[in-house]
């Protein structure tokens, strides 16, 4: 049986918010503010399978410092975006 969407958002909320790394806790935290409701099943398990990188490689990536999977480029296009002022000016 799959998880209901409402019960995923809820859990990849919660790993959004209590990562590692300060930074990525604030980074996550608010691209899941702007972004988990209005995301489908498939981006959902994407992301999911997102907050199971690193945080180091996740804040390289958003950074800048180093390349993204060609699998995250989607997700990760839009949670730099929402990360001006953490991770550049």
């Amino acid at each position: 049986m799959s998880e209901p969407l409402d019960v995923m958002r809820k859990r990849l909320y919660m790993r959004s918010i209590r990562r590692g790394i300060k930074e990525m806790d604030l980074i996550l935290k608010a691209f899941a503010d702007a972004n988990l409701e209005g995301l489908g099943a498939d981006e959902l398990a994407q992301y999911d399978d997102l907050l199971s990188e690193s945080d180091h490689d996740l804040y390289q990536w958003v950074s800048g410092q180093s390349e993204e999977p060609e699998q995250y480029r989607p997700l990760m296009d839009m949670i730099r975006d929402g990360a001006v002022g953490v991770t550049r000016p």
